[in-house]
């Protein structure tokens, strides 16, 4: 027993430097402010990371992974992996394990989930969104892609003509692009509570690659349609990227 006693302990600090902790939201009930002005998050060019500056914890997913992948030789990252309400994406983790990312919700429940970089031990937090003021998102189209250092964005054509991008990220339709993420990985976020009826149109446009002239990225599109209500739909779409310059348009679809 004595001699198995020091594996023990070892296996024990391994398993604890893999695990990871979610500070926000956290598990049970919640009642946040009414009022949803925090989707469209400021971006400082030239952007460095996603800003989450000023932004209540009912309004943020935080928290860190201990013993987080370090940089790859070529100065890479290797992302961590986040779970939001079913759809997976990418999650930047800085070099102390660190993460933050801005996320709205809507009433009801919702379930959050972290993993670490290459599919170690995760972490989830369920939560009930109890203000009723709150409201639900009926259409959001998440972009995400799997390179570092890479500038992938989002356009979003709704049926009025309205086009939503970094250049434009709030409709006069009630639409808006909540960041324009340009370090690589993602997401960026389209979400309207009350979509126009009609014809969607989403592209995916690879704006650039630094240095990296030839890096070829994956870009994943999840399209969800009456989020939280029980005619909730989940569609995924994966499309390769090859070079800078490259607008794609991803899918088309109608809202009823």
């Amino acid at each position: 027993m004595k001699k198995l006693l020091p594996l023990i302990l070892a296996a024990a600090a391994t398993g604890a430097a893999a695990q990871s902790a979610i500070d926000a939201p956290t598990s049970g009930w919640r009642s946040a402010p009414p009022r949803q002005q925090d989707f469209v998050q400021e971006v400082h060019y030239p952007a460095a990371s996603v800003n989450v500056n000023g932004r209540s914890a009912s309004a943020l997913i935080r928290g860190h992974i201990d013993g987080a992948a370090k940089p790859r030789a070529d100065g890479a990252r290797q992302p961590a992996r986040l779970v939001v309400d079913g759809v997976a994406m990418p999650l930047s983790v800085d070099e102390s394990g660190g993460f933050a990312r801005p996320w709205s919700f809507g009433s009801g429940s919702h379930g959050v989930e972290v993993r670490s970089p290459g599919g170690g031990a995760g972490r989830r937090t369920q939560f009930y969104e109890a203000q009723a003021g709150r409201v639900p998102t009926r259409l959001r189209v998440v972009l995400s892609w799997d390179s570092d250092n890479t500038d992938l964005d989002l356009h979003v054509v709704s049926p009025d003509g309205e086009h939503v991008f970094y250049g434009s990220r709030v409709a006069g339709n009630g639409g808006a692009l909540d960041v324009d993420v340009t370090t690589g990985f993602g997401p960026e976020i389209f979400a309207t509570p009350s979509p126009v009826r009609g014809a969607y149109h989403v592209f995916v446009n690879y704006y650039g690659a630094g240095e990296q002239r030839d890096v070829i990225t994956t870009a994943q599109v999840a399209i969800v349609e009456d989020e939280g209500t029980p005619r909730e739909k989940q569609q995924v779409f994966r499309v390769p990227m090859r070079k800078p310059g490259e607008l794609t348009l991803v899918r088309s679809f109608l809202v009823p």
